[in-house]
């Protein structure tokens, strides 16, 4: 079944779009036919780490900018929605997901312990077990509820690094690789 394709990226804090898990993400979802748009969140508070009053407010913010951004999309115009988010955009993807019922797959790198407020069933979960934003077990527990596929990265930090470059890159091809299955699995859908 042929038809239009769209893919948003949802980017972290401090991790845009043009970083290795997303400008990867992209390249993939262009590769299977997908249009793809950025989301900016402008700039938002920082130091929000630990802190759930500036975690609550960039989320506000992270969101109603990608609100205001997507508001001229026609998400019924689409065969197949997929969205690509990063850290505190997991949550903002899945609370708009959830607010929009756009249908859409998902791809969550490093979701926060916040984004399983308003994730759904559908998508696939990366996350490493150095990464001081969320606890594994917690990411583990939540996935398993919804049954999220969940790849866990001994010792990556919360950018899916450990600091060994040539491991780094590995880590990277193996997220890439089951990013590029989930994708080709749900645009045939």
């Amino acid at each position: 079944m042929e038809g239009k394709k769209i893919a948003v990226i949802f980017p972290g804090v401090g991790y845009h779009a043009d970083k290795p898990l997303l400008y990867y993400s992209r390249k993939l979802a262009a590769r299977h036919g997908y249009e793809v748009v950025c989301v900016d969140y402008g700039q938002l508070p920082s130091g929000i780490k630990g802190n759930p009053e500036l975690m609550r407010a960039a989320y506000e913010q992270a969101l109603g900018h990608a609100q205001d951004q997507l508001a001229g999309v026609e998400f019924g115009a689409y065969r197949r929605v997929l969205f690509v988010s990063k850290s505190i955009g997991t949550i903002v993807a899945a609370s708009y997901d959830k607010q929009k019922q756009t249908g859409a797959g998902h791809v969550y790198y490093t979701p926060v312990e916040a984004s399983f407020q308003n994730m759904g069933t559908e998508g696939i979960v990366f996350h490493g077990t150095g990464d001081d934003w969320a606890g594994t077990e917690v990411i583990k527990r939540e996935c398993a509820k919804r049954g999220l596929p969940l790849f866990v990265t001994e010792c990556a930090n919360h950018s899916m690094e450990t600091g060994d470059v040539l491991r780094d890159l590995d880590i990277l091809r193996t997220i890439m690789g089951e990013t590029d299955r989930y994708i080709r699995e749900f645009t045939r859908m």
